[in-house]
């Protein structure tokens, strides 16, 4: 722990915060990946904005996340996943949709479809049994995945009463900084929330 020095930036990195800017360094991600192993919340950076991020079935770690947002269980989390294949694990994909998915991935989509057997019931929209899916085109966001070897329950850094979601480290670390576990700041992150493909 303690303060120290992120990178060539210079910048002081708080004792939750660790940067990783455009190169996923794997001691940073690996202490991220424990960190959602132990069950935490954490800031992650994705090709969107920033997103809230915990294990699929972690309830404590969901409802937290939840809570942060302020949101109820009719809004969709969204499951970020590596690959095609993970998304085919955890959703039902009839062709068509394979095909859409095929072509718009990775990006900044997020796509509603039926749940898997896979996926804790909890974590569906409890009338609709759907889940928002999505594959990151970011560097930092997919070595994450990658190390954890599978997909992450997310949902977009947005605070009730903002108008735009978080889009800097060191400003979620300031605002939520207490409520999480880790931020791994990735630099600037853009505002443009993904589009949803319901």
């Amino acid at each position: 722990g303690g303060l120290g020095f992120a990178g060539e930036t210079g910048r002081l990195v708080h004792p939750h915060r660790r940067s990783a800017p455009d190169d996923p360094q794997p001691r940073i991600v690996a202490q991220v990946a424990d960190a959602l192993r132990d069950g935490g919340v954490v800031a992650i950076p994705t090709d969107s904005c920033y997103s809230l991020a915990c294990r699929r079935g972690d309830k404590p770690a969901m409802d937290r996340i939840r809570q942060i947002r302020q949101l109820d269980e009719r809004h969709h989390l969204t499951l970020m996943c590596r690959d095609l294949s993970q998304i085919a694990q955890f959703a039902r994909v009839d062709n068509a949709q394979y095909r859409l998915l095929k072509a718009t991935t990775p990006g900044s989509y997020v796509f509603i479809l039926e749940g898997s057997r896979e996926l804790p019931r909890r974590v569906l929209h409890p009338k609709r049994k759907t889940i928002g899916l999505r594959i990151p085109d970011h560097k930092v966001a997919l070595a994450l995945l990658e190390v954890l070897d599978e997909p992450l329950l997310t949902s977009t850094l947005m605070l009730p009463g903002d108008e735009a979601p978080l889009t800097e480290g060191w400003e979620i670390e300031d605002r939520i900084g207490d409520a999480l576990d880790l931020v791994l700041d990735g630099g600037y992150c853009g505002t443009e929330p993904t589009t949803v493909i319901d």
